[in-house]
Order: C-alpha cells, then structure tokens, then sequence
C-alpha cells in the first residue's frame, strides 16, 4: 500500500460483471476499473466506496505498475488511464483491452454467472466476433448530454457529469461528425441516431424536471424512421429502441432462426415475447409459423409492430408479458416462444407462467448475462434443458455482449 490513505496497490485476479475488475485488499474485494486480469496497479478509492462498514469498495486505476500483455493504448484516448479518472468518459470499459481477450473475459462473466445461478453442467460458448475490424465506427445510436452550463458530451464514467470530447471513435462516422457540431442548448441529453437510410437525426430530450406536467402542451409525434434486416423493412421510432450495432438485428434474427430449426409447428401458436417492432415475430413467420402473437408493453412499439407485420398472420398486444401470459387459456396449444426481456431478465413470474404454457421451444435472446443464468436456473429447476448456446460480440470494447440460448424439454 503505498503511503496515501485513498490510493491502494492491487493485484487484478479476474473480471467482474459490469465491465469492472477484481482485487482484494485485507480481505475485502475491491472493483477496479480500467485494470486487466493479471496486472498489478495503482488504484484511488472512490470516495462514496470508502468505510469499515462496506462490504467491497470501488477504485478507479490512476497507474499501470507492472502491465498485462494483453494491454493496448485505449481505442479511446480520451477515455485513457494517462488521464485523470474523473475526465475519462463512460461507454469503453474495455477499450484498453485487445479484442481477442476482450472475447475471452467476456466468455469468463458469461461462465462464472452460469456457474453460479444455472446449475452446473452448462459450459459456455465462445464470444464470437460479428466483424473483421477494429471495433470502432459501429453505434448507430448515441446519446450524449448537455449541463447547465451547456457543455455537450458524454458523462464521466460511472458518474453523472459531462465531460466535453473531440472524438467518437465506437459512433458511425457520420454520427461522430454530428456530434462534433453540437452546441449547447437547454439542460438535458440530445441522441443522435443513424437508421437504416444512413441521414443522421438529432434528437433534443428535456431533463425530467424540465418537462411540462400533464396536460400541457403536448409534443409532437416523434419521427418514424425505417431499419432494414433481409428483405424486410421495419419502422421504429427515432428514439425508440433498435439494436445499435448495424448488424446486430440481422445477427440476432439469423441466430434465431437457427436454433428454432425444426421447432416450429404451423399448427400451434407462437410467442414474441418483449416484441418491440417485431423483429423475431417475423423471425418466426420465416421459420413457417402462422400464428403469431407478439407481446410489448409499449403503445407505440406494437403499432409499428402492427404494421411491420401486416403481410404476416401476427397479433400485436400491448401488455405486460407477465400480466399478458396469466391470461392465456390453458388450452392453448404452444409452439416456439421468442424471450427477448429487458436487461433485469423475465423474471420468475414470467419463466413460472411460460413452464405453465407448456411451449415445444423456447429461445432466448438476452442482453445481460446475468439475468441469463437467473433466468436459466429457474427454467432448468422446472424440467427444461439448455440445447444450444450462442453467444456474440456485438458491443466491442465495452462489456456488453448477447447471448442467443435454445430451451427444450
């Protein structure tokens, strides 16, 4: 330890989940960011991470003392260990990490979770790369915020103020050179979209304690913009949610209609559960489905959802898919489910009422490994296995990545 009481000389075991990095000091451990596995640094506690009373603490590395060789000048020098912990902005946890080995720790949280809340027995897949490149220019979606003073930017890791940049290297080119002309304006946050046509939109949000009350005013409808994934073509909200690598939809889809293969049954009816737009309901069709509920608990995301799939025999229902699936007659005949929920997981009320349904698959696509493995666990606890596991690095140099997983009896 070296002589001031905040800064700590750590060796990193492993990686945490949450794109941070593992140390223990006296006993308790300690989260470290910007670190590598195997490193030795020189760390500064944060200040509200400080105290007998907690049970980890939180350090931001500040000195690389001994380096891991799988360390790389950041991607985003901006966001580099040579720059002060507080002015290195969030969104490239592990911009400092060669891609291969990035994959690696990636495939190590996604093993670790499973170890820990699915049972044993599941091994995890390797983290496959969706593109031969650096990693960069991929976010079609990027939000950055503007502060009272009206500086623009992203904000500090882990923090909540803005710190001006010159670069964006992980944005499209076109959406990098937007950003780079923003000017102030009201407090609040500004996304800059890149959809399918390549024309960037900007898009201004109030700070939640700026907007008007109900019933005043309202706004007008937010612009509708196309995305493309085969041959089909989906509309979406500029702001509303659509995968930010350009080809994580496609990805995904293909991902899905692989596992599903033969575990479609045009007599029984099927479920895109947490639909969105429809993206995995069209999925389904494609695989031979004829009847297909889908099932999002925004208005405006199954009426795009509605006409997306006009062509096709869908329903789109607004609902929670919680509430929506306690209401299913128990005489439904189930054939593939489509899970894509939310970064906290389905939960164990909607995994309970799917082992209920009784479908003959169910794949799931998910975001947070995490919830996975929870999620996971409770399906296996009830009879179901876990046939095929796919998972990709559509996120790079973050921590973020997708996991497609087959459920069967």
């Amino acid at each position: 330890m070296t002589s001031s009481p905040n800064l700590l000389d750590l060796d990193i075991t492993g990686i945490a989940h949450g794109g941070t990095f593992i140390a223990r000091h006296e006993g308790r451990v300690v989260f470290v960011s910007d670190a590598v596995p195997g490193e030795r640094v020189r760390a500064r506690l944060t200040e509200d991470s400080t105290g007998e009373s907690k049970s980890f603490w939180r350090a931001e590395t500040v000195e690389v003392l001994e380096a891991s060789p799988h360390r790389r000048p950041h991607i985003w020098a901006e966001a580099d260990v040579s720059r002060s912990p507080e002015d290195r902005p969030g969104g490239a946890d592990l911009g400092h990490i060669d891609l291969e080995h990035q994959r690696a720790l990636k495939r190590q949280v996604l093993t670790e979770a499973l170890d820990r809340f699915a049972g044993p027995g599941l091994e995890a897949p390797e983290i496959e790369a969706v593109d031969s490149t650096d990693g960069t220019g991929w976010r079609t979606r990027v939000t950055l915020h503007v502060d009272d003073a009206g500086l623009v930017g992203p904000f500090a890791a882990r923090s909540h103020r803005v710190i001006p940049v010159g670069t964006h290297p992980l944005a499209r080119p076109a959406i990098a050179e937007a950003a780079r002309r923003l000017t102030g304006g009201e407090a609040g946050s500004v996304d800059l979209i890149e959809p399918g046509d390549g024309e960037v939109r900007v898009v201004r949000r109030e700070r939640m304690d700026q907007r008007p009350a109900r019933g005043q005013a309202r706004r007008p409808a937010p612009e509708v913009v196309y995305e493309q994934v085969g041959d089909r073509r989906f509309q979406v909200d500029a702001g509303g949610f659509w995968q930010v690598h350009p080809r994580a939809a496609s990805v995904l889809d293909a991902a899905v209609y692989g596992v599903l293969d033969d575990h479609v049954n045009p007599d029984a009816t099927h479920f895109d559960l947490y639909g969105g737009v429809g993206l995995f309901a069209a999925t389904l069709a494609d695989r031979g489905a004829t009847d297909i509920v889908t099932v999002e608990s925004s208005r405006r995301a199954t009426a795009h959802a509605q006409r997306n799939l006009a062509p096709l025999d869908v329903t789109a229902v607004t609902a929670r898919v919680d509430r929506y699936l306690a209401g299913v007659p128990a005489s439904t005949k189930a054939g593939a489910v489509v899970l894509d929920p939310p970064r906290a997981g389905a939960g164990r009320a909607v995994v309970d009422a799917l082992d209920a349904l009784a479908p003959e698959a169910i794949a799931y696509v998910a975001c947070d490994p995490v919830a996975l493995a929870r999620d996971l666990g409770t399906f296996r606890g009830h009879g179901w296995n876990v046939t095929t596991m796919r998972g990709f690095d559509l996120f790079p140099h973050s921590h973020h990545f997708e996991v497609v997983a087959l459920l069967t009896r």
